[in-house]
């Protein structure tokens, strides 16, 4: 047997089984595409000089590695199906007198022009359209366009290498496959069916359970310190609950069709629900995956749309004025220190609406009616422990709020970020106790502290001289004790945001040394920011999330259409010689067509359904992650939401009209059948 058979057997394969390799084919350019996109994005030296870059290509870069476990996934998943088809063929081709070894040989050449098609035209494409993507991703950055074309070709060898071991991995898969198989089952496996299984009705209700758990928990955590924590282990809960609830909940919805005989006994639903039944364990699985990829499609667009379009909402409830000078103090400031910081900040400016404001800021732990400052590391406590504790006089806090409230000796009002308790009495450490006269809504009295990802609580004293005995435990340079006698100053400019830049840009040059000059020996810390230099670095960040969420609702709606296609196209394969028998017996084509829509309905929309009922739960610490961004625009996230899930919707069932179009062709058209066949 000549040498040169191999590769021709190997294309002929490739040919022949076309309705299910090109498809293949261009997933790996796809994948091997949007990886070197990624990776090049990461390294990008026109990205990494834009503000707030720095964050970015470190989401970048994780994003890559998230593409490349997804790509090894979702290959391996593809190729099963692929593999599932060619069984046969190998099968043939061992019965024809060809050894184990013999079909190795042409898997390695399948393998080696799968590979070559696949980085070849993944990376080419990359090159040809990488330019295109930095751009999008500058100007969503709001950085500065510039046309120059630099490839980053040090990702060209990262892409082969791993992408490389991917597809060694996928040719050991399947030379184990057809190894560990004999011949006849190689021929028959393309008729091999499962046994119906057992609707388990115990499977179903922990899936159920272990998804209501997931809900729970999304649906109770509103406390910043553990929602990040918590997204994670809900997402987890999720995953698990949904394949669960579809592999089992899938066979009892088939047991209970076949039981209900009006229904059953029906040309169109006759043999959709008994072909489902007999591979049900796979169908759940299938539509499962289905239903999560779907699901995170909604959730990653919906937040990502959110935050670029609400950015301007989210720069203004962090940075309310034009400039803000902090200072945090173990010491009350002088009025001569105030004048100069004044002076220093507004310097060039021409200043509109200055505002200025004192308060004590301290790290506390709060713990029933009592709040300690001193030595609050000691313990091995929670996050969650740790309280940010506002402290204002009753007159800064009547003129922030616009109220008239009013206090008498050893009364304070309280406000809490969360639904702490209310409380009788605050006892509060060097200082004494105190009768809570009532306890108000919850006043931003930094807005520094929408990043904060403690809780908080402000107290309203008569006197914020009554609460000056708490600097006296915090001296500087103790590690166990925070608290800071704080002043601020805020103001807006009438110049042009690019001239304030300009400005600020000018004074953070000298801003350090200035500040430790008027402060003298005191501890301190200070901030000085600028709405205008903000802005850039929100632009960047927030515009390389939303790049991120594109991106990958992009990959995730791709890898949506190719599960779909390929499993309609795979159980066309093993439904037609079903429907070819009722044929025979009388079935029309019109009666083929009803029963394809009733199936392709019964398994297209369980899995979008089920999505559109976790993204509902999800929406709610979605919200709390937007939150913690400074996001707070509940009508545009919800607005947000619900547009990403019509289009989706819409796009979801042109997907159903194609391959169930595709599936009727391949039941219903011996022809079709035969074009992907193997010689």
């Amino acid at each position: 047997m000549k040498f040169g058979i191999y590769p021709r057997l190997a294309l002929t394969g490739i040919r022949k089984n076309r309705q299910l390799y090109y498809p293949y084919l261009l997933t790996c350019v796809g994948m091997v595409f949007l990886y070197f996109i990624m990776a090049s994005l990461a390294e990008s030296p026109i990205v990494a000089e834009i503000n707030g870059a720095s964050t970015t290509q470190i989401l970048l870069d994780l994003g890559k590695n998230v593409v490349a476990i997804f790509a090894a996934i979702f290959l391996f998943y593809t190729n099963s199906f692929l593999m599932r088809r060619r069984q046969r063929e190998f099968g043939l081709y061992n019965v024809l007198g060809m050894s184990k070894g013999n079909i190795a040989r042409i898997l390695i050449w399948e393998t080696l022009f799968t590979a070559a098609i696949g980085l070849m035209g993944g990376i080419l494409s990359g090159v040809a359209l990488y330019k295109l993507a930095e751009l999008a991703l500058v100007r969503i950055m709001q950085g500065d366009v510039t046309y120059t074309i630099n490839i980053v070709w040090s990702v060209i060898p990262k892409t082969v290498l791993i992408f490389g071991a991917i597809f060694l991995l996928l040719f050991v898969f399947a030379l184990l496959r057809v190894r560990l198989t004999n011949p006849i089952e190689l021929l028959r496996s393309e008729n091999a069916g499962e046994k119906p299984p057992r609707a388990n009705w115990l499977l179903g209700l922990a899936g159920v359970a272990i998804l209501g758990a997931g809900y729970y928990l999304a649906v109770t955590t509103e406390n910043p310190m553990t929602v990040f924590y918590v997204f994670f282990l809900a997402v987890a809960l999720v995953v698990v609950g949904t394949y669960l609830i579809f592999i089992a909940g899938s066979v009892a919805l088939c047991r209970l069709l076949q039981k209900n005989k009006r229904y059953y006994y029906k040309p169109n639903h006759f043999i959709s629900v008994s072909s489902m039944t007999y591979r049900m364990k796979r169908n759940g699985a299938g539509l499962a995956s289905i239903c999560l990829l779907a699901t995170s499609v909604l959730v990653i667009m919906s937040a990502g749309i959110s935050l670029i379009v609400g950015i301007n909402d989210v720069f203004r409830q962090r940075y309310p004025t034009d400039f803000s000078l902090e200072i945090g103090s173990y010491s009350q400031l002088t009025e001569e220190q105030e004048q100069t910081l004044r002076n220093f900040a507004s310097e060039g400016l021409s200043v509109e609406n200055e505002n200025t404001r004192t308060y004590l800021y301290a790290m506390g732990i709060l713990e029933d009616d009592s709040l300690q400052f001193s030595n609050i590391y000691e313990e091995n406590r929670s996050l969650s422990g740790y309280w940010d504790v506002y402290i204002l006089d009753l007159a800064e806090y009547n003129r922030l709020s616009g109220s008239t409230a009013t206090l008498s000796d050893g009364e304070v009002l309280i406000a809490f970020n969360n639904e702490t308790s209310a409380m009788a009495n605050l006892t509060v450490e060097s200082v004494g106790t105190f009768t809570v006269k009532e306890t108000v809504p919850y006043l931003t009295v930094s807005p520094g502290s929408l990043v904060s990802i403690y809780n908080k609580v402000v107290i309203v004293a008569e006197d914020l001289d009554i609460f000056l005995p708490l600097l006296d435990i915090a001296e500087a340079g103790d590690t166990q004790t925070v608290v800071y006698y704080t002043w601020q100053y805020s103001f807006d400019a009438a110049e042009s945001l690019e001239k304030q830049d300009a400005i600020y840009r000018e004074k953070q040059s000298d801003y350090t040394e200035t500040v430790a000059s008027i402060m003298g020996d005191v501890g301190y810390y200070s901030s000085f920011d600028s709405f205008a230099d903000s802005r850039n670095d929100y632009y960047g960040l927030f515009g390389g999330i939303f790049f991120l969420a594109v991106f990958f609702s992009v990959v995730f709606t791709l890898a949506t259409v190719l599960i779909i296609y390929y499993k309609q196209i795979s159980e066309g394969y093993e439904d037609a010689a079903r429907f070819e028998i009722m044929q025979k017996v009388g079935m029309t084509r019109q009666d083929i067509r009803r029963s394809v829509n009733s199936q392709m309905l019964t398994v297209f929309l369980l899995p979008v359904g089920m999505a559109g009922l976790h993204l509902v739960f999800a929406c709610f610490i979605v919200r709390q992650l937007l939150l913690m961004c400074g996001l707070d625009n509940i009508l545009l996230f919800a607005g947000t939401t619900c547009g990403c899930f019509v289009v989706f919707a819409m796009v979801y069932g042109v997907v159903y009209r194609m391959t169930s179009n595709a599936y009727y062709r391949l039941v219903s058209d011996r022809e079709a059948r035969g074009a992907g066949s193997a010689a």
